[in-house]
């Protein structure tokens, strides 16, 4: 236990510390940039993208997909990574949800699902996605549950992967990362 007089003492001795100047001129910027960030050459559209087999049925050439999945009860909602697997998900099970929804696997819900899953989406820098649900009904539980997903600002395309131009093509694509005025 700290007496009154170390309390003090203590205090003196941090404001001593903190009240000198530091002095800058012996910082210096690196001229080493290293990316911390292995999202970054996704966000680019420069990053590696599989393109799966030929003869697969549904084809790999995403970089997270959206993936829906309807139980008895609950509905559960996920983003997958093509490498690393799930990256977010939301359910009709998580309390917070089920304790506003009359039922846990309704239109409503559903709704109420994409609309979850986009704010976390979009909190997690995720905007655009892969999709292959089709709704089977025009106004069904699947349609909602898309709609709440985009009026949350989710895209459910990817843009297509930045290839470089060889010295030969006619048509050479703008790059992602200049940006024209």
């Amino acid at each position: 236990m700290f007496r009154l007089s170390q309390i003090s003492r203590l205090s003196v001795l941090t404001n001593r510390e903190f009240s000198t100047k530091i002095e800058n001129s012996n910082l210096q910027i690196s001229p080493d940039f290293i990316n911390r960030n292995p999202r970054n050459l996704e966000r680019m559209r420069i990053g590696y993208k599989p393109d799966g087999y030929h003869v697969e049925k549904s084809g790999r050439r995403f970089w997270h997909k959206l993936k829906l999945t309807q139980s008895g009860r609950y509905a559960y909602a996920s983003v997958e990574h093509f490498e690393n697997g799930e990256v977010l998900k939301a359910s009709t099970l998580e309390w917070a949800l089920k304790k506003q929804l009359y039922k846990c696997n309704d239109s409503i819900a559903f709704y109420n699902l994409g609309r979850v899953l986009a704010d976390r989406c979009l909190k997690a820098g995720l905007i655009e996605m892969y999709s292959n649900i089709e709704p089977p009904k025009p106004d069904g539980k699947v349609a909602k549950f898309l709609k709440g997903l985009q009026e949350g600002g989710v895209v459910l395309e990817e843009p297509p992967q930045f290839k470089p131009a060889r010295p030969w093509d006619q048509y050479r694509p703008e790059k992602p990362w200049e940006i024209t005025d």
